[in-house]
């Protein structure tokens, strides 16, 4: 079995600049047979609070940053106002929050509360290290006595890999953050506390298979460190923004596309997350998915926006799809919530 710490190489010419050209993402689809996707449910309610973070990494598809705290790039009052109307009267069983540091946003705590009290699940996409910011010394506590589920980003168990990916001394901060979790209940065997974590190679390569990752997370974590979880999610890096410039600044873009193409998986693309949820950006505009959102492509519904529009409207519509989407269709599938296929 191939050990997981190796970093395999993309091999191959590089597309230094320019678009790398290939099959398109819809013409794959007709070719196997399932042609345009479309939504079939309204489970999840995805809420990008906004940029502000107090990270910078090196794969964020958002390009958020401690920078990046304008108001129109972070949510505001109205649109939450808003979301929690949504909540009340929508379909959704969970409310995924993410960022940035959704944690950061002053909103956050209100949307997490008006969820629960409808007996919504709730999502926290969280980097462990907000958990230390000042101001946040509580946050901990308020998302047990919530019982929020918590997605924390852990790029691997090992210090040199994790700090070159999400900056020096993310790697000790998230440990720390990891125990004080334990500590609270989460990750435990049959606790309500969920606690999982997220992998995103820090190279031009897909992820190893999810579960083995997860059976050697588990093991390293509870043998160096003594922490326990519940689930890891292997998500693979889309080609866009931070992640893109590094592909294009080592001259891999056209060979990790290519990677992305030959590994397309139809059972991964009728299992893509997008079918599934709706994603809102912080000024209250509507997207299929996360990606989506940070390469500007709104639903294709007539009313783009969470004021003009009624939840329910949305479930019967045609999801929009482009190059990127063959990030989330190679392999084993890649979404929010992991794997969507087998490999």
């Amino acid at each position: 079995m191939r050990r997981i710490e190796e970093e395999p190489k993309v091999s191959g010419g590089g597309c230094r600049g320019g678009t790398a050209q290939g099959p398109s993402f819809e013409a794959t689809l007709e070719r196997h047979g399932i042609g345009r996707l479309k939504a079939r449910s309204l489970r999840t309610l995805q809420v990008n609070l906004g940029k502000l973070c107090n990270q910078a990494c090196a794969h964020c598809h958002v390009d958020a940053g401690p920078t990046r705290s304008g108001t129109e790039e972070n949510l505001q009052a109205p649109t939450a106002a808003r979301l929690k109307e949504w909540l009340e009267r929508g379909p959704f069983e969970t409310l995924d929050l993410t960022g940035g540091a959704p944690e950061l946003n002053p909103n956050f705590r209100d949307l997490v509360r008006a969820a629960r009290t409808v007996g919504v699940h709730v999502l926290d996409r969280c980097n462990l290290s907000v958990l230390f910011e000042p101001g946040q010394e509580d946050l901990a506590s308020f998302l047990a006595a919530h019982e929020v589920e918590i997605v924390a980003s852990l790029p691997y168990w090992t210090a040199s890999r994790t700090n070159r990916q999400r900056g020096p001394g993310v790697f000790d901060k998230s440990i720390e953050g990891l125990k004080l979790l334990n500590r609270l209940g989460y990750g435990r065997e049959g606790s309500p506390l969920r606690l999982d974590l997220v992998y995103n190679p820090a190279g031009a390569y897909l992820p190893a298979p999810q579960a083995e990752l997860e059976k050697e997370f588990k093991r390293r974590l509870l043998e160096e460190h003594g922490i326990r979880f519940h689930r890891l999610f292997a998500l693979t890096n889309l080609p866009i923004h931070r992640f893109l410039s590094f592909l294009v600044r080592t001259g891999n873009e056209g060979a990790y596309r290519r990677k992305l193409h030959a590994a397309f998986n139809p059972q991964a693309a009728v299992e893509v997350m997008c079918r599934d949820m709706i994603s809102v950006g912080p000024d209250g505009r509507i997207y299929d998915c996360d990606f989506n959102q940070m390469l500007g492509l709104g639903a294709a519904v007539d009313r783009p926006r969470i004021d003009e529009v009624d939840p329910e409207a949305l479930a019967v519509r045609e999801i929009r799809t482009g190059s990127h989407c063959f990030g989330c269709t190679a392999g084993q599938g890649s979404s929010c919530g992991g794997a969507t296929a087998a490999s």
